[in-house]
């Protein structure tokens, strides 16, 4: 039986804490001791060992830790017993644990400071693992270790490759660098490029492509073969494809790290881009971290969601966080009175309780049956792309199902016209699309280096098309030098910003019949000033300090007036 709480304990153990879970909450006892854990959020289950073991349960441990006793420790040590070092006094050195009968922290501790009692406390495994993070750094091969790697190629496959682990060969250790620092600094992206003459790597972090760094070039064909080898992609197959997709999973300081994978052939090179998918990053929620919209956005979010029948589309460009946004409002919508379906290529969030089905291009139109027949009462299609996906989404609306779907466009308007040049009827849409919306993502200014600003110029004024308020108003602005906290990017994190257009049964008579166009509905819209919108929301987090106007205009039209 498994607890799915990131460690492991032994039956008996498990067994004691299902039968205080049980104790605490007798209605468990209904179901299987197999299924018990499933149901129980892993906190539920801390406060079970907590309760075993009479030991303090503590949720949030970052604002404990005491750097100094964290930064003389062994990462690679405490990652292994997943426990860290809190502080200490003249009697007692206190120490966060995952797991209470692991007693290699307790050990350590006893032996380093002879004098003093170890003092245990419970934390949750996620919590323990960041605060490792922040001290644990991958260090890659020296210079004379690249140059001596033998140029050969090598065809194993790798398994449960761990990029926080030592390794012996210099070529794994630059591999494991290259992702664990892309996995530390939160970057979305890895990008390997090579070229005639040189082979680099980038991350793509916030939006934004960092700095290049270099990979000697007799390395071009072994840093390719390596990451083949962790897609478990056989040699004679390499050959044949002048484009590679797929995925491949690493293991980071005891969690599991998707990597989706795509190679493509260059005139020179190659060129490969890994999309970092980090699960401990997708449990977002509406109203909290990068969706935290305001209340009048959340207000309308919550409305559109309550539609019980319908298409709800996202817009945006590639990145702009369309999908994570969805997912969110799965998370919402999941009810066990609901049957929820999924249609994604590939899958990349997976809801308990939700059904995902990760469908390939070619498999679409024969899922299509199947998949009405497995009576849903709401689905989730990863991405309108052609007439096919198109064409489902609108019979699902149509018979009386829930939609919620993205598509590439810029506007919240244009989602209209974008389904009638996939060959939708005007009508059709109309009819069915209760919610047209727009996301961005807006980066944050770096809260420990940003600048103050006492309003802007006349120039600045014309610039952004502000009305004579913003000559008063104080603002921040990025410092171009950053700090350590950003990295040096004056950046730090994004936050999504939403435009949201209902489609009400007055609108959808009017397109309809054509009396009124898509983009003359914004404009409707815009002027009753009261939903949420890209650049109203955006100039709020400007107000707020939280960013500024430069990252504002690299993302919406600032020529656009309200």
């Amino acid at each position: 039986m498994n607890l799915n709480i990131g460690i492991t304990l032994n039956e008996t153990i498990t067994d004691a804490v299902v039968d205080q879970l049980i104790e605490c909450d007798p209605s468990l006892a209904e179901r299987s001791r197999e299924d018990i854990p499933r149901t129980c959020t892993a906190n539920r289950i801390l406060a079970a060992i907590g309760t075993i073991t009479s030991l303090p349960v503590f949720l949030k441990i970052k604002d404990f830790v005491d750097r100094n006793l964290l930064e003389d420790s062994d990462p690679s040590l405490l990652n292994r017993g997943m426990f860290v070092p809190l502080y200490r006094d003249t009697e007692q050195i206190y120490i966060a644990v995952a797991n209470p009968w692991d007693p290699t922290g307790e050990d350590t501790f006893s032996q380093q400071f002879p004098d003093l009692e170890v003092t245990k406390i419970l934390a949750p495994v996620a919590e323990i693992s960041q605060v490792i993070e922040t001290v644990s750094r991958t260090t890659g091969p020296s210079q004379s270790e690249l140059d001596a790697i033998e140029v050969e190629d090598s065809d194993d496959e790798i398994a449960d490759f761990n990029v926080t682990e030592k390794h012996d060969e210099p070529l794994a250790q630059l591999v494991a660098k290259i992702v664990s620092d892309g996995v530390k600094d939160r970057a979305s992206d890895i990008h390997i490029k090579c070229d005639k003459e040189r082979v680099h790597y980038s991350y793509r972090i916030d939006g934004d492509m960092g700095e290049k760094y270099e990979i000697p070039i007799k390395l071009k064909d072994r840093i390719d073969a390596f990451l083949l080898n962790l897609m478990g992609l056989p040699p004679e197959e390499r050959a044949k494809r002048p484009g590679i997709s797929g995925r491949f999973t690493v293991n980071y300081l005891r969690r599991s790290i998707d990597m989706r994978f795509e190679r493509h052939r260059t005139y020179r090179g190659y060129h490969v881009t890994m999309r970092i998918l980090d699960k401990s990053h997708f449990e977002a929620k509406l109203g909290v971290g990068s969706l935290a919209f305001d209340s009048a956005t959340l207000f309308e979010l919550e409305k559109v969601m309550a539609i019980p029948a319908g298409i709800i589309v996202m817009s945006g460009p590639t990145g702009s966080g369309k999908s994570t946004t969805l997912n969110a409002m799965l998370r919402e919508l999941n009810r066990p009175e609901d049957n929820i379906l999924t249609l994604e290529n590939p899958v990349e969030d997976e809801i308990q309780g939700v059904l995902h089905c990760d469908i390939k291009p070619n498999e679409f139109n024969p899922m299509i049956a199947s998949f009405m027949r497995s009576d849903p009462d709401i689905i989730l299609m990863g991405e309108v792309r052609d007439l096919d996906s198109a064409e489902l989404a609108i019979e699902a609306a149509i018979t009386g199902h829930k939609v919620l779907t993205t598509i590439h466009c810029p506007r919240a308007s244009q989602i209209i016209e974008r389904f009638e040049q996939l060959g939708i009827e005007r009508w059709k849409v109309a009819q069915t699309l209760k919610a047209a919306c727009a996301q961005r993502l807006i980066k944050l200014l770096c809260p420990y280096c940003k600048i103050k600003k006492t309003g802007l110029t006349e120039r600045e004024i014309r610039k952004f098309n502000l009305d004579d308020d913003w000559r008063e108003t104080p603002i921040y602005q990025r410092n171009n030098d950053g700090c350590g906290e950003c990295g040096g990017r004056g950046y730090l994190g994004r936050s999504a910003l939403l435009e949201i257009i209902p489609i009400t049964p007055e609108w959808s008579d009017q397109l309809s019949k054509g009396a009124i166009s898509p983009y003359e509905l914004e404009i409707a819209v815009r002027k009753e000033g009261i939903l949420p919108s890209l650049r109203k929301s955006g100039l709020q987090i400007v107000k707020e300090g939280r960013s500024d106007l430069e990252a504002l205009r690299k993302i919406i039209d600032m020529s656009a007036t309200e």
